[in-house]
């Protein structure tokens, strides 16, 4: 054995089973201070440990149980997007999903999830896998983005006749939003379904030509498929409002199903439009949802616990168990 093949070797135990170790402290620690600098900590939790053992404890079990149901179905919609290039069984999807959550914490606007997922592909496949995981972030966006559509209208037309607080905003304001996010529907859903002549269409570009490789598994793509990675999108999105509503029901915010349900939906349109970074996420959730829920409400202490609940189970709780899967990562192989 040469010293060329003995330092690779040290090289590859180096990365493998020292970094990865280290990536999981950081991880862990960067969440830590994450919880450690929110605001009303304390009361948080106190409130949060009699919603689990509370005459509502079941509700609570139910949506953290959602969370799960989340984030398999989302799993399963990476599985389907990298097939023509991996195959990867649905416990590996999940943990890599999990793991991108981790890394997303620390990253602006969920970027991280991509760097997580990819650790879990063979060397040859990562970079291109990560054109295939924006396509299933383009499904989940474009059904954000409609259920808002509609949530916009519902606030149109049954809340703004009606409601005193929401006739302080100028309705050109929120007619304007209403245009804005009907007309990004419709170039998402463009886009969406042609992929395929968008990506040949790309690819005639000298500079893109060059570096094909990573984009060309999207001319693959039949409608058939993208139809499928949208009803699952869809499916995500029902478990969402599913998850907010028992979450509101929980900490005593009361108004009605179809009201709230509505309303989630532009809740999450704003936060998804709305840049973030992972540090002030869970403010600016207290905040939308305080003007948003504030309309029908004035629980106000239920609906910021809601908001921070949502985040805790929805994206701290996975994301620690995606920083142990990043211990059991070999980042190269070769």
């Amino acid at each position: 054995m040469n010293k060329f093949t003995i330092l690779k070797q040290r090289y590859k135990i180096l990365l493998n089973y020292v970094i990865g170790p280290l990536l999981f402290i950081v991880l862990c620690w960067g969440i830590y201070r994450k919880i450690q600098t929110q605001p009303n900590l304390h009361s948080f939790l106190s409130t949060l440990q009699s919603a689990v053992t509370g005459e509502h404890s079941l509700l609570f079990w139910l949506v953290l149980a959602l969370s799960l149901v989340n984030w398999g179905i989302e799993a399963r919609k990476w599985q389907l997007l990298i097939k023509g290039i991996q195959r990867v069984g649905l416990w590996q999807a999940f943990k890599a999903v999990l793991s991108g959550l981790a890394f997303s914490l620390f990253i602006p606007n969920r970027a991280g999830e991509y760097v997580g997922r990819i650790l879990y592909m063979s060397e040859g496949n990562r970079l291109r896998s990560v054109s295939l995981t924006i396509v299933g972030s383009i499904s989940q966006l474009l059904v954000t983005l409609t259920a808002g559509l509609g949530g916009l209208i519902y606030l149109r037309v049954y809340l703004l006749p009606v409601n005193d607080n929401l006739r302080q905003l100028p309705s050109f304001w929120l007619d304007g939003l209403l245009y804005v996010t009907a007309f990004g529907v419709l170039i998402l859903l463009l886009i969406y379904y042609k992929l395929a002549w968008l990506t040949t269409l790309f690819e005639k570009i000298p500079f893109v030509y060059k570096y094909r490789f990573l984009i060309e598994q999207l001319e693959n793509f039949h409608w058939r498929e993208l139809t499928r990675i949208l009803v699952l999108s869809i499916g995500r999105f029902v478990v969402f409002i599913v998850q907010y509503l028992l979450l509101l029901s929980v900490f005593a915010v009361t108004m009605p199903v179809t009201t709230g349900v509505w309303l989630v939906c532009v809740l999450f349109l704003v936060l998804a439009i709305v840049p973030t970074i992972p540090i002030a996420e869970l403010g600016v959730r207290g905040a939308v949802g305080i003007q948003l829920f504030g309309l029908i409400s004035s629980n106000t202490t239920g609906i910021l616990l809601t908001a921070a609940g949502i985040w805790c189970i929805n994206i701290i709780v996975p994301a620690l168990a995606g920083s142990l899967f990043i211990l059991s990562i070999k980042l190269f192989k070769k």
